[in-house]
């Protein structure tokens, strides 16, 4: 794939996750800063985990400007807008599984870039799509979704295979990765949609169903 289509996924990634950040940030009560910084941490946090597994150097987040000006900028737009937009928060929730599906591709397909086999390029994809998720909900206070909600990780992990399925079938570069992305970020509408969730193990003298 071209690089600067590679490019321009992990900038729109970036940008995404730096929306939901920012409105986490917002929901909060949080002050015009932490707002902002809400909107970095969650926008370049999975990348950055991501570069690190992969021993990317330098992790591109520090090397090039336009990640963070990138969060910056969609901070601060979340902040103005957010007496109209921060309710909806199913608007959100589908923004999200965008970013999802973005950044579970474009972790895929470096890992794959630097040789990694099958596992190494599925649990690269994840990393790079949930590690701003988790880091949010840390920061929040909040159990992070990647252990709670309805088919989030398991949405990436299921890309993930695809990816590397569609890769060993020998399909076009291009084809994989699009299509990594939309079938990610549908599940993990799906699931957001329907609730769906995996089993929870159950203790003795647990009556709930």
């Amino acid at each position: 794939m071209d690089s600067g289509i590679v490019y321009a996924f992990d900038i729109f990634g970036t940008a995404i996750f730096a929306i939901t950040g920012a409105v986490t940030g917002v929901r909060h009560r949080l002050d015009f800063l932490g707002v902002i910084v809400f909107a970095i941490t969650v926008g370049c946090g999975g990348g950055m985990l991501r570069d690190v597994l992969l021993d990317i150097h330098p992790i591109a987040v520090f090397s090039d400007n336009a990640y963070v000006f990138v969060c910056i900028a969609m901070g601060i737009i979340v902040f103005v807008i957010s007496p109209k937009a921060v309710g909806r928060w199913y608007i959100i929730q589908y923004l999200d599984a965008i970013g999802l599906g973005v950044f579970t591709a474009l972790g895929c397909l470096k890992a794959q870039m630097i040789g990694l086999g099958a596992i190494g390029v599925i649990t690269s994809g994840v990393f790079g799509a949930v590690g701003g998720g988790v880091l949010r909900d840390v920061f929040s206070h909040e159990i992070p979704m990647v252990f709670t909600s309805d088919f989030y990780a398991s949405a990436s992990i299921l890309g993930g295979l695809l990816f590397v399925i569609m890769s060993g079938l020998g399909a076009d570069e291009d084809a994989y990765m699009y299509s990594t992305a939309i079938f990610t970020a549908l599940l993990r509408m799906l699931g957001y949609h329907f609730r769906w969730k995996l089993p929870v193990a159950r203790m003795v003298g647990d009556d709930r169903i």
